[in-house]
């Protein structure tokens, strides 16, 4: 469970960090997007770790963590990036 997880994470440190202790891992076997301001289509992300935090999730792609809801289809739907960091990406939610 900790396989894909940034060097120095366990699920158990995710948990303690964000306060939700049924924070998880999630399939990346979904459509995963970002809205782009002032535009009608979305960018489709490639993450490579999505983590579920109750009604919010962080999807990491090219090195950024991205903050977005589920969507009821089980898409994902981002609105921004918060960086690099998880520590401060887990910080924005």
């Amino acid at each position: 469970m900790n396989a894909d997880l940034p060097d120095g994470w366990t699920i158990e440190r995710v948990r303690s960090a964000s306060g939700d202790a049924e924070a998880v891992p999630l399939s990346l076997e979904r459509l995963v997007v970002v809205e782009q301001h002032g535009h009608v289509d979305y960018e489709v992300l490639q993450p490579d770790l999505i983590l579920s935090f109750h009604d919010l999730c962080l999807a990491r792609a090219d090195d950024e963590w991205y903050m977005g809801q589920l969507d009821t289809d089980g898409s994902l739907i981002c609105w921004a990036s918060y960086g690099s960091d998880l520590v401060e990406a887990i910080r924005g939610l």
